[in-house]
């Protein structure tokens, strides 16, 4: 049995052609980064569940190639991925835990969708995809997100300190078979049962994390009855968790669910909807107290403001929060993080270096570089193309860390050497 929001027959809900996409931009630019992938003959559909994803329609060289994928602007991810954050539907201002957190498309979505105000901390116990989660919200210049690695967050959070948590557990992965046909065969039988183990272990510290009333969303990629609705069952029976309701979003297809003491949940009808297999379920914490938000504290080395602008800097594209030195690293620390524990090791978002009294942000730093400041603003992608293939233009009286645009859009900074500028990310 399958069901679908949309009027008309399941072929009708979903489109089948073309990879997803996510726009990583603010609201007002979403056209430009539309305009940018168009620049490189990326064309591109809105999908009908949000105005931030989308789906190419042409795709003359790969889309991760295209120049707004190498700046940040688009974030490429399976369509039924797109649906933890936007079910989870953290409101603006809103303070989310990503247990789960890596490769990051999750975690930078709802880095989107809580806005500036907003405060997302990614978890990643993964040494080595830990390093990718901080790679995509670096070159997605989310700041309002902090990463950390811990296999246990229990010990190290207060309870009810999260208004919103999403948890995507490591899991047998079968929905994703047409990328992955070993996952059936590597999770088959009792293989399974340190994944069931893990993803009750993970639930229960996540409704300990959760404040009253908030809202975890629980999803895999896997179609197997005990890592989903089982695993759904577990936390309404023993978990201060109420079940959610999920209202299916348009041009998806879905399942019914396969527990009758089971209802309000989804499941992605995988061939159906052009996408994998998904499976997500919602709750709500009944009871608890709430964190009250602790001292209010940020670690670090304060970086002065006017090393800043003197770097020809715009600070004000950073969401609330403070510019921290860690060594001779430049971080900013979210105004969400004077909440977590002084011992809580993280890692806030990167911007640079200080050394001997001046600050040097990294090329990829676009929200330093400003809508009007000094640099290149370019018409045509022929110039960046060349900067990016190291080749350098006039500078002209360029600044020494001049900005790099396209039609207003700003990309990065610049390196001045002599009479010449040029594009270095080190």
């Amino acid at each position: 049995m399958s069901f679908s929001e949309d009027a008309g027959s399941p072929a009708e809900a979903v489109r089948t052609s073309g990879r997803s996409f996510r726009l990583v931009c603010a609201p007002g630019d979403r056209e430009r980064v539309a305009a940018l992938l168009a620049a490189t003959g990326h064309l591109s559909e809105a999908e009908p569940f949000s105005p931030w994803c989308r789906r190419i329609a042409a795709e003359p060289t790969p889309l991760g190639s295209a120049m707004a994928a190498r700046f940040g602007y688009i974030h490429i991810q399976d369509r039924s991925s797109m649906l933890p954050p936007l079910l989870l539907a953290p409101p603006p201002g809103a303070r989310v835990l990503d247990m789960c957190a890596a490769p990051g498309g999750k975690t930078g979505f709802l880095a989107q969708l809580v806005g500036p105000a907003g405060f997302v901390i990614g978890n990643e116990p993964s040494p080595d995809r830990l390093a990718t989660l901080r790679q995509t919200l670096s070159r997605e210049s989310l700041a309002n997100t902090a990463t950390c690695s811990a296999a246990d967050l229990s010990p190290h959070l207060p309870a009810g300190s999260f208004t919103h948590i999403l948890l995507d557990p490591p899991c047998s992965g079968w929905g994703t078979l047409d990328k992955n046909p070993q996952a059936a065969k590597i999770w088959a039988g009792d293989k399974v049962a340190p994944l069931l183990a893990l993803q009750r272990k993970l639930l229960e510290t996540a409704a300990g994390l959760l404040a009253p009333g908030g809202r975890l969303l629980y999803s895999t990629c896997t179609t197997n009855v005990a890592e989903n609705e089982d695993q759904t069952r577990f936390a309404l029976d023993h978990l201060p968790l109420r079940a959610v309701p999920l209202a299916a979003p348009a041009g998806f297809v879905f399942e019914a669910s396969r527990r009758g003491d089971v209802a309000g949940v989804l499941r992605v009808d995988s061939a159906a909807s052009a996408a994998q297999g998904f499976y997500l379920a919602l709750f709500e914490k009944t009871g608890g107290a709430a964190f009250d938000g602790g001292d209010g504290g940020l670690p670090g080395e304060v970086v002065p403001e006017r090393a800043i602008l003197a770097a020809g800097c715009d600070p004000a594209g950073l969401p609330p929060g403070a510019v921290r030195a860690f060594g001779d690293k430049v971080f900013f620390l979210h105004a969400g993080a004077a909440g977590l524990p002084p011992r809580f090791r993280y890692q806030g978002f990167p911007l640079g270096v200080f050394r001997s009294g001046v600050f040097r942000p990294q090329a990829r730093a676009r929200l330093l570089v400003g809508r009007d400041g000094p640099g290149l603003n370019e018409e045509a992608l022929s110039r960046i193309e060349a900067l990016l293939a190291g080749q350098s233009l006039p500078a002209g009286d360029l600044p020494a860390r001049p900005g790099l645009y396209w039609r207003g859009l700003p990309l990065g900074f610049l390196t001045r050497k002599g009479a010449r500028a040029l594009w270095s990310d080190r």
